[in-house]
């Protein structure tokens, strides 16, 4: 199967993809238009044969049947005896989804029901903190329990109504810090975001939001609630059940924010509007599970980074939304792409044959034109680049600006697939007047290769139920990728090694362990802090 991909981009090498828009009808060919957004691959070398191929792919590894697996609750997560069923927590209160022969629909829509009552009641005014309304909700959470409703809070800045909304995970303790500086702690809602409510980092930063909390409130935990599953580590706490909302083991963290994970993101914008983000991420769903493969958008978007990638051989994929409002969305793929598809053995337990997940990364554009744009353009490797952008943006009153942002866009698209050829650069330092063997020198510094694919995804303008859709796109993104490496995307086991080894380290960092068994390297460095912290 491998073979004939590579033996397809093998003849691909040399084919230049400006000479591909000969056909006058690649662009909307090689594009899929739905759900009001365009997808557009053709700036890349994709081509009929290519497409032909990975299809067969699809075929061959039995997407079809895999993928209505995961939507019926079968047990997709191999090594952990789990479904994969943060789509039932977008689901119609109608739909029957049954995990273990159970309707898992009513029980989410239960949880949802409680988060609105709870949301409300902050929003007007019904719940107070000891001063009186919540002005301001602090989500404790790391991973997926921060990054989702992070970015979907920044996201949806325009529909915000509701109490400020801020958001700690790192256990550094500057993080904490210069959240709550500015915080009254008699009018602030702490949300613990832990599942087992037994994530070190986030726990250590509740202890001190608690701590923080305690010195001006007489009752810390009647302004805590959870976001978890252990009632009985949350009632330790002094939260009580009214105020704790779990979600089931089929919800891994990086996909959760659709359920009690994304309660900051309901208390931001309100029920209604956290309802339309669900809509928009099902009807991405719906397309997903019906469309026909060269027109399903997140069938097309998966193997347009499966030819990149595993194909052509490039390593890494910039995501680069113009779209400030997008700033984290690079950060939170970089979790969704790498967590899920950051694997190296096959689910039968053997070596995968080929490379899995790209590195993910990426800033919003127009930032990144004057900070790593430089070696996009003319680096010695190849990154192929995926845009996403709105047709309009929520500031009316700067459309002017909004134009220069689609201008800077498309150009960047075109500029990477066209480049600058050395004759055309010759011609322009001759006419700054260069000659000889400067004009020689000063061209080749301002030629660019071209050549160099991208994607770009249209959508009319970012409001709660687009960035559903766009979200679930790059869900469903990470399970067909998965499904043609033959690996299992949704648990990470990778994630562990690095905390155990913390939890060992730590008495020792602390000095009240000595550090013998350890490797010469590590005992270097814990010597130098020592001595330095004293």
């Amino acid at each position: 199967m491998w073979n004939k991909l590579k033996s397809e981009a093998n003849a691909a090498e040399n084919i230049r993809i400006s000479d591909l828009f000969s056909e006058t009808a690649r662009a909307n060919k090689f594009s899929v238009s739905a759900l009001g957004m365009l997808f557009d691959y053709s700036k890349t070398t994709l081509r009929e044969s290519s497409l032909s191929c990975l299809t067969d792919m699809l075929a061959t590894c039995g997407f079809q049947s895999r993928r209505e697996a995961m939507f019926s609750g079968v047990h997709i997560n191999e090594t952990e005896d789990r479904a994969v069923l943060h789509t039932a927590l977008r689901a119609n209160a109608a739909d029957k989804i049954t995990e273990d022969g159970e309707n898992v629909v009513p029980a989410v829509h239960k949880t949802l029901s409680r988060m609105q009552a709870f949301s409300n009641s902050l929003r007007n005014g019904s719940f107070q903190g000891q001063g009186g309304a919540i002005t301001d909700v602090v989500n404790i959470g790391i991973g997926g329990s921060d990054l989702g409703p992070a970015m979907a809070c920044i996201a949806l800045k325009p529909y915000h109504d509701g109490p400020r909304t801020h958001f700690v995970s790192n256990v550094d303790g500057a993080h904490i810090h210069e959240v709550l500086q500015d915080l009254d702690p008699e009018t602030t809602l702490i949300l613990v975001a832990s599942k087992t409510f037994t994530t070190i980092e986030t726990m250590t930063n509740a202890q001190t939001a608690r701590d923080w909390m305690a010195r001006d409130v007489r009752d810390p935990g009647a302004q805590f609630a959870a976001l978890s599953s252990n009632l009985e580590k949350t009632a330790e706490w002094g939260i009580p059940a009214e105020r704790v909302f779990g979600f089931e083991d089929w919800v891994g963290g990086r996909y959760s924010l659709w359920g009690p994970i994304g309660l900051t993101i309901m208390i931001a914008i309100g029920a209604d509007r956290f309802a339309e983000f669900l809509t928009g991420a099902r009807e991405m769903d719906d397309h997903f599970r019906t469309a026909p493969l060269l027109e399903n958008m997140p069938v097309m978007l998966a193997l347009t980074g499966i030819w990149h990638n595993q194909g052509l051989g490039y390593g890494t994929r910039a995501v680069l939304p113009y779209d400030q409002r997008l700033q984290r969305l690079p950060a939170y793929l970089q979790q969704l792409e790498m967590e899920s598809n950051g694997k190296s053995v096959c689910m039968g337990g053997s070596d995968t044959p080929v490379h899995t997940g790209p590195v993910v990364w990426g800033e919003p554009g127009t930032n990144g034109q004057h900070a790593f744009y430089q070696l996009i353009h003319q680096g010695t490797r190849v990154i192929p680049c995926e845009f996403l952008l709105a047709a309009k943006g929520h500031e009316e009153d700067l459309a002017h600006q909004h134009e220069l942002l689609v201008a800077n866009c498309l150009a960047q698209s075109e500029a990477l697939m066209l480049g600058r050829s050395l004759d055309v650069a010759r011609s322009r330092m001759a006419a700054k007047g260069f000659e000889g063997a400067e004009l020689e020198r000063q061209a080749r510094h301002r030629v660019f290769p071209g050549n160099r694919p991208s994607t770009t995804l249209l959508y009319p303008q970012l409001t709660p139920s687009m960035l559903g859709k766009i979200i679930a796109l790059y869900e469903h993104r990470v399970f067909v990728e998965g499904v043609l490496l033959g690996i299992n995307s949704y648990d990470q086991w990778g994630v562990e090694l690095g905390k155990e080894l913390a939890v060992a380290l730590q008495p020792i960092v602390s000095g009240a362990e000595d550090s013998t068994g350890k490797d010469a390297s590590t005992i270097g460095l814990v010597d130098y802090i020592k001595v330095n912290r004293n």
